[in-house]
């Protein structure tokens, strides 16, 4: 840990995670001052990036001076922000979307309440496509986020907000959510590290649901050695979640010898193969020679049907997805068409016109695989193949510990670039999406630049391995300073 004498001449958002702690612990800081600092920043800097939809100012100040009087938790003290796809009392949830604009959730999600419990203090909500759905963050109903390292530039989806916050600075940390690839993706494209564990790992109970079976929650941090914090409060079971998994959670932080000596890493040729472009492979290569470097064995390994990832993805999650939003109808709750004339017009404009393009397009596409005489040619087909996805990951797993990627094929893409090309966009997950429909953990390290833009490297590990993930990348981090690196503007 960080000696806090190196941290009394340093402002609050130029400390990691675990610096802050230090200081808060010694007394450098108050939660107060920590929360006002970051507070003030994202007043500064958020308008130019929109990663927040709300910041609650008052309540952070206040539950701060409450740390102060009576600090409790093993996180006491730390600022954080929640993806608004999480629940939260009394605070507005709205996922991105007209629909829930008017939201306000009555309880807390599991994921806020363990971070709650560990003395967190929550400084707002952060934007996100609108229901979890895509790849930019170009889909919000409140407007794109921009990338921090080039405004003109998307900071990946649908987690955009939570990670664009932590590369300004906004933030020390942040959750977000993995069904495709929203947390590593992200992560990747605004340079910093982002953990999505194992299925099941982290409760769904108060995370609005896009895909059931896909949807994780994790979290965002500058370091490996940050996201263990965060992850060791977030984790656990929750009998409230019918796929959270009764298993005991290990001290992540306790695993984080950066010893990676003997660590066989698998290297998947579909990986590296044509779609890659050239800039992100100098920059992986460089990344896999380190590890190499730090002791690890390189392997050769063989994914074969990861080119069936993204066909199976955009089979699979539309139809869940088609099925969890149809509890969006504009009587219970969220958005309400004006004036209707019955139940149909209710119903009919209310969902026109509270989704999105994106979120009606899934929508549309999950009734059609769902639908008669085509399940068993889509929905079934394509749970098989998630099938022999999640196969080809255990038979690699008997011969290699963790397996190290691209997390896209390249840099983040302007604003707008993609936006009118549906398949386009949809193949910036062709690296993430096996991970996700194997229900595997993985994560994205901070590798270096391609032009100004970050490039991740992607790293995964065996069902509920995220200690041995998270040494890995803490080891990469002890001998790269890439993590550390901050966009212009905002230092």
């Amino acid at each position: 840990m960080t000696d806090s004498n190196s941290t009394t001449s340093r402002a609050p958002h130029d400390m990691s995670l675990v610096e802050l702690l230090a200081a808060r612990r010694t007394g450098t800081f108050t939660a107060e001052a920590i929360a006002a600092q970051f507070l003030d920043r994202i007043e500064a800097h958020d308008p130019a990036l929109n990663g927040f939809i709300s910041v609650c100012r008052d309540s952070a100040l206040a539950q701060a001076r409450l740390l102060d009087e009576a600090a409790a938790g093993d996180l006491a003290g730390l600022p954080i922000a929640h993806k608004d796809i999480f629940c939260t009392q009394g605070v507005r949830t709205s996922c991105g979307s007209r629909m829930l604009d008017n939201f306000v959730a009555p309880y807390d999600a599991h994921v806020v309440e363990r971070l709650a419990a560990a003395g967190t203090v929550m400084l707002g909500k952060t934007n996100m496509d609108e229901f979890a759905m895509g790849s930019s963050n170009e889909n919000s109903f409140y407007g794109p986020v921009r990338n921090p390292w080039n405004a003109d530039c998307v900071p990946g989806g649908s987690s955009g907000g939570s990670a664009a916050a932590v590369a300004a600075g906004l933030v020390p940390a942040a959750t977000g959510t993995d069904t495709g690839g929203s947390i590593r993706q992200p992560a990747a494209f605004c340079g910093v590290t982002g953990i999505k564990p194992t299925y099941g790992r982290v409760s769904r109970y108060g995370m609005i649901a896009f895909a059931s079976s896909l949807d994780q929650g994790g979290c965002f941090a500058r370091s490996a050695e940050d996201c263990a914090h965060v992850l060791q409060a977030m984790a656990g079971f929750d009998a409230r979640d019918s796929t959270s998994v009764e298993r005991d959670v290990p001290c992540y932080t306790d695993g984080l010898s950066g010893d990676i000596n003997g660590l066989r890493i698998g290297l998947p040729r579909e990986y590296f193969a044509e779609g890659l472009e050239d800039a992100s492979r100098g920059v992986l290569d460089t990344a896999i020679a380190e590890l190499e470097a730090l002791g690890a064995t390189l392997v050769e390994i063989d994914l074969p049907h990861t080119e069936l990832a993204v066909s199976t993805y955009y089979v699979l999650a539309p139809a869940e997805a088609s099925s969890n939003l149809a509890r969006f109808d504009g009587v219970r709750y969220g958005y309400r068409c004006d004036n209707p004339v019955d139940l149909e017009d209710l119903y009919t404009r209310s969902r026109a016109e509270g989704f999105g393009r994106e979120v009606q397009r899934r929508i549309m596409v999950g009734a059609y695989v769902l639908s008669a005489g085509y399940y068993d040619a889509y929905y079934l087909k394509a749970q098989k193949t998630r099938r022999l996805i999640a196969d080809d990951f255990r038979s690699a797993f008997d011969n290699v510990d963790l397996i190290a990627a691209p997390v896209t094929q390249a840099p983040a893409f302007r604003i707008g670039e993609k936006a009118d090309d549906p398949v386009a966009m949809y193949l910036n997950d062709v690296y993430t999406l096996p991970a996700s429909l194997a229900g595997i953990p993985g994560m994205s390290v901070p590798a270096g630049f391609v032009d100004g833009r970050p490039v991740g490297l992607q790293l995964l590990a065996p069902w509920f391995e995220e200690g041995r993930l998270l040494n890995a990348a803490h080891a990469f981090q002890q001998a790269t300073d890439w993590h550390t690196q901050r966009p212009a503007g905002f230092e």
